[in-house]
């Protein structure tokens, strides 16, 4: 380290700030600061503090967790020499109390809990701790990343609601709807098989919350009977991010599901990014919607564009409708179809293909001109 750093002394701030930037935030903090005044004057930048990750996603549902050298040393030193800068933080669930409360954070505002089970949820959001207050006088702005095995799903799923998005969102707990929140963003593995009852019997409204976004990539059969009354309790939402996969036993969401059920019952909302993907059973009905149907049903729809595309697969007795503001705002594209409208999707990093027809070669051609960064 001794080398490398008197190489780096060599360089302007201007250039190693470049180099600091290309590195991960926290990776910079815990190597350079301490190092010398001028490297410590450096990552002291807000560049580096305001927004502070304590981890990453190593797999589905599952966080990198620190080290204990690594835990000690921000829990010792670096996060209380910049515990005044920090106005976001992310942290790994073994690591919430020790990074939380190991100093006081006067600006911050944002808080990530990635990986975070359903006892550690229910235990911070519904227990008196200091951890709860924190969330209740400070906060205003929250993302719950959590993974749930299956028999948590199962044990206690009359008593929270939950967050790639399930347990913690669907019962909100009195100190969720507090008056600080103003943005929820709950990314969930997998829905569990709550009764309707548990959104039946927790009405209480969320008036402050400004911006909420729900993400799975899991199917749901309870798209009526938890996230539409879910929705309906954040009277005074602005934006609304909806990531889904619903499964439906009589026709596919669309343009007019949403109006009626999503749209009207907002008044305030100015902003709605949606990306849905309907399934539905074919047991011999009389009609099936087609395409055009599920595309006129925007219309008039106030968002810029909304892209629709339906399939039937008699093979799997099963069609499909997928339903998308444009453009595309997701990192995953999948069950693409000879169907597939085109368009250009600069954020999608990977897809996955389904039909029950073969791909022919232009299909590839349009795949490739239309996702240029996968």
């Amino acid at each position: 380290m001794q080398g490398s750093s008197v190489e780096l002394n060599d360089l302007s701030d201007e250039i190693l700030l470049l180099i600091f930037k290309k590195l991960d935030k926290a990776e910079v903090l815990y190597s350079f600061l301490g190092i010398n005044q001028r490297f410590t004057r450096l990552v002291h930048d807000s560049i580096f503090t305001n927004r502070l990750t304590l981890t990453k996603g190593v797999a589905d549902g599952l966080f990198d967790r620190l080290d204990n050298q690594k835990r000690e040393r921000f829990r010792l030193q670096i996060l209380p020499s910049i515990r005044h800068k920090i106005e976001w933080l992310g942290v790994e669930a073994s690591s919430l109390e020790d990074i939380l409360l190991c100093t006081s954070y006067p600006n911050l505002n944002g808080l990530g809990l990635h990986g975070i089970e359903e006892n550690t949820v229910l235990r911070i959001f519904t227990d008196e701790t200091p951890l709860t207050r924190l969330l209740q006088d400070k906060i205003t702005s929250l993302v719950i990343d959590t993974f749930l095995s299956e028999d948590a799903f199962t044990k206690e799923c009359l008593h929270y609601g939950s967050s790639d998005w399930d347990k913690p969102l669907f019962q909100i707990p009195p100190t969720i709807s507090s008056s600080t929140l103003l943005e929820l963003h709950v990314i969930l593995e997998t829905f569990t098989d709550l009764s309707p009852r548990i959104v039946i019997d927790n009405q209480k409204q969320i008036p402050s919350l400004k911006h909420f976004s729900l993400y799975s990539e899991r199917d749901t059969d309870k798209y009526n009977e938890l996230i539409v009354p879910l929705v309906y309790r954040m009277t005074n939402l602005e934006e609304l991010n909806l990531h889904l996969v619903v499964y439906c036993e009589k026709r596919f969401i669309g343009g007019y599901d949403l109006t009626r059920n999503i749209i009207s019952r907002l008044l305030q909302l100015n902003k709605f990014v949606f990306n849905i993907r309907s399934r539905l059973p074919l047991n011999d009905q009389a009609y099936l919607s087609s395409n055009e149907d599920s595309q006129r049903s925007f219309n008039g729809f106030k968002n810029n564009k909304i892209i629709s595309c339906v399939d039937y697969f008699p093979d799997r007795k099963e069609g499909q409708c997928h339903i998308y503001s444009y453009p595309y705002p997701a990192k995953y594209y999948e069950y693409i179809t000879n169907n597939f409208p085109d368009g250009l999707f600069k954020y999608v990093r990977e897809v996955s293909l389904y039909d029950e027809r073969p791909f022919e070669h232009e299909f590839f051609i349009k795949i490739a001109k239309s996702f240029p960064f996968m």
